[in-house]
């Protein structure tokens, strides 16, 4: 066989190559995919090292946990910012489905399985395997734009009925019970009992304890 033919038969063979991974990255679609409560970020690191190592990055394309910003209120009145999962419990993954990039996902270490329609065993017992399916593209959008756009969630470690302790100002040592909490202001509302009547002061975080 001559030289150009050699080259001829190469070219093609990088041409249906190049062919066919173009046509698992426009086949691809957003799956969604359980995994064990907290292994979210785990699954993703491991996922990624597994698409590396096995070779089918042209099927599994993408690997997603969808975040929203999130503000911690300190009990001292500081704020750490952090980042909420949309979706605590689920891993989104872009990929052209077939067995192996399937087998891939499914046998990755903390994953449960695919989100999809349950098939039913034609016979024995037990249940069925569940077939993938893959989310809309409308579904996919909305949960992106949601991580995108959403103002960030601002958490504080008190909440209506705890009981707390006034630390400081001029009800300091009062105890009381909480009837609003304003994350946004760092301020709530508790009952304080003065002079022998529950009375509704408003207090800043860092002013007061949480009791038991």
């Amino acid at each position: 066989m001559s030289f150009a033919s050699e080259e001829l038969r190469a070219r093609s063979t990088l041409e249906d190559a190049e062919e066919t991974a173009g046509t698992s990255r426009d086949s691809a679609r957003w799956y969604a995919v359980q995994v064990a409560s907290g292994c979210e970020k785990r699954v993703k690191t491991n996922l990624e090292q597994r698409i590396q190592t096995l070779d089918v990055a042209d099927r599994i394309l993408q690997v997603e946990i969808p975040q929203t910003p999130a503000v911690k209120i300190r009990k001292d009145g500081s704020r750490q910012t952090s980042e909420e999962k949309v979706f605590p419990g689920y891993v989104l993954v872009k990929m052209a489905m077939d067995d192996e990039s399937w087998q891939v996902v499914k046998n990755t270490p903390n994953v449960i399985n695919f989100v999809g329609a349950e098939q039913k065993r034609r016979y024995g017992r037990g249940r069925g395997h569940v077939k993938p399916m893959p989310l809309s593209h409308s579904e996919v959008e909305r949960i992106f734009k949601q991580a995108r756009e959403q103002e960030p969630i601002v958490k504080v470690d008190m909440a209506v009925g705890d009981k707390i302790i006034v630390l400081s100002g001029p009800f300091k040592d009062f105890e009381g019970e909480v009837i609003e909490v304003s994350p946004e202001r760092s301020k709530l509302k508790a009952l304080l009992s003065i002079f022998g009547r529950d009375t509704p002061v408003e207090l800043e975080f860092n002013q007061v304890e949480k009791q038991g």
